[in-house]
């Protein structure tokens, strides 16, 4: 019966050329990759490779033979990885829960780094608003959060100071703010505000309230596509999620005279305090404090 190493012998004198190369990959002499493949063909009563010119080619049958040899060799890797990985006590799973404003560019960096790092590793990602964050980590139905800084922080959790991000208030082009120069408080005022609101209606700390109508959401990118949609109202949004709008005209920036700086409200990374950290835990921690960076 044929094994995975015979199997591998015969990958490799597709993929390389031939079956001396293959040797060399495998650290085998060419005679042992050769008996190898006779052997598989033995056993698969076919043959593989067409022998009569100076560098064997691969007959019809061996081309069949060998895309579901190269699926069983990358699944038994795979195997090997997630046997290496329990061993190593690594963990299966890890849900990150965020403010989806925080899916920032420098995330899929992260994510792609860690996955080289654990690849045996699954990572479930969790949009929520801000105000979820936190009892979405103290009930342990998120192992890490991200979140806008919690004035009012529970004690059960651990949070860690990663940043600030940038904010810029905007408008659709038809709104009447997308003509001011500089707007101030009594400008703002008559106009509605698109505002950021949390399960139960709570809202965060760090976002200001300025106009007296508001209309609500639980996600920024809601709010940003109901803005590129009409002049209903203006809200503050994060300028990377609407920089490309900015620059392509659909939305204006107002400039808003009580600004001097860019409105960056501070980020935390939270964890709970009563979680143990596996290996991945703690590098996906030490990954994401560069998120702001």
């Amino acid at each position: 019966m044929y094994n995975i190493e015979q199997l591998k012998m015969f990958a490799y004198a597709v993929e390389l050329g031939s079956f001396s190369a293959s040797a060399r990959r495998l650290g085998k002499v060419q005679s042992a990759v050769s008996q190898g493949i006779s052997n598989l063909e033995i056993d698969f009563n076919t043959t593989l490779f067409d022998r009569s010119t100076r560098k064997p080619t691969l007959t019809r049958e061996g081309e069949q033979i060998y895309k579901q040899v190269k699926a069983i060799i990358m699944q038994v890797e795979d195997l090997n990885v997630m046997v290496n990985a329990i061993n190593d006590q690594q963990e299966g799973l890890i849900r990150l829960a965020l403010d989806d404003s925080l899916l920032v560019p420098n995330l899929s960096p992260i994510l792609k780094e860690f996955s080289a790092h654990f690849p045996a590793t699954e990572v479930e990602l969790i949009a929520c608003t801000t105000t979820e964050v936190n009892p979405f980590v103290q009930q342990e139905k998120a192992d890490i959060g991200l979140m806008f800084t919690d004035l009012a922080f529970d004690a059960g959790s651990e949070p860690c100071f990663i940043g600030h991000l940038p904010f810029v208030a905007v408008c659709h082009p038809n709104h009447p703010l997308a003509c001011v120069p500089e707007a101030k408080l009594p400008d703002l005022l008559p106009h509605r505000q698109l505002m950021l609101r949390g399960d139960k209606g709570k809202l965060m700390d760090q976002f200001p309230l300025i106009a007296g109508k508001v209309w609500w959401s639980n996600s920024f990118i809601v709010i940003k596509e109901m803005l590129l949609g009409s002049d209903i109202g203006w809200a503050y949004l994060p300028e990377h999620l609407v920089r490309d709008e900015i620059d392509k005209k659909q939305l204006v920036e107002i400039n808003i005279a009580f600004d001097h700086k860019t409105w960056s409200p501070p980020v935390d990374l939270i964890l709970s305090k009563t979680k143990n950290k596996g290996p991945a835990l703690k590098w996906l921690e030490h990954g994401l404090k560069s998120l702001l960076d």
